[in-house]
């Protein structure tokens, strides 16, 4: 697997809409930066949160999410409590070509506040709004930005195209938009 250029991003991003909205080169006047880097794709985090709360003492089970676990917000601004954890999606819609894998790692930006982003691959076949994963590691409230960026995608091509693809085999999170909460 090799990983592949921001002009084979560019390509695919324009050519196949591989990325929507795309934005050609990273932007980083007075914003958390986003957009066409070197070797990635660095997306913007939209502006619906969901924060995890213990109002009503829920338990987290991945095979029975409760809703009564997370309160909605809508904001430019999201703040994530103490050691607590947060929802959201990218601005950005992915599809994944069939012989690329796509992995993410969270800004560094970010990870110097203690905030940890974490994404799963996408694999090759899927498409949607990737889900983000907010940690906030800290003792402190700590600050998402709406529409600036969020986190880093790398994309690496297989030596052939996959047997099976996410979009074979109908894969639970196939086409999501929105922020989406766990499926079993």
């Amino acid at each position: 697997m090799s990983v592949l250029s921001d002009r084979w991003i560019r390509e695919r991003a324009l050519a196949d809409a591989m990325i929507e909205p795309f934005v050609e080169s990273q932007r980083n006047e007075g914003c958390i930066s986003y957009g066409l880097s070197s070797y990635g794709y660095d997306a913007r985090v939209a502006d619906e949160f969901k924060i995890f709360t213990n109002v009503d003492s829920a338990i987290v089970d991945p095979k029975n999410f409760a809703a009564n676990s997370f309160v909605d917000r809508k904001t430019d601004v999201c703040i994530i409590p103490p050691n607590s954890f947060a929802l959201a999606r990218t601005v950005e819609y992915f599809r994944v070509p069939r012989d690329v894998l796509v992995i993410c790692l969270g800004k560094s930006t970010y990870a110097r506040c203690g905030i940890i982003v974490n994404v799963t691959p996408l694999e090759p076949g899927w498409e949607g709004h990737v889900t983000l994963e907010f940690s906030n590691t800290t003792p402190l409230p700590a600050r998402i930005y709406a529409n600036e960026g969020a986190c880093q995608f790398l994309f690496l091509k297989g030596n052939e195209p996959c047997e099976t693809s996410y979009a074979d085999r109908a894969g639970k999170y196939m086409g999501q938009r929105g922020v989406t909460l766990p499926k079993l």
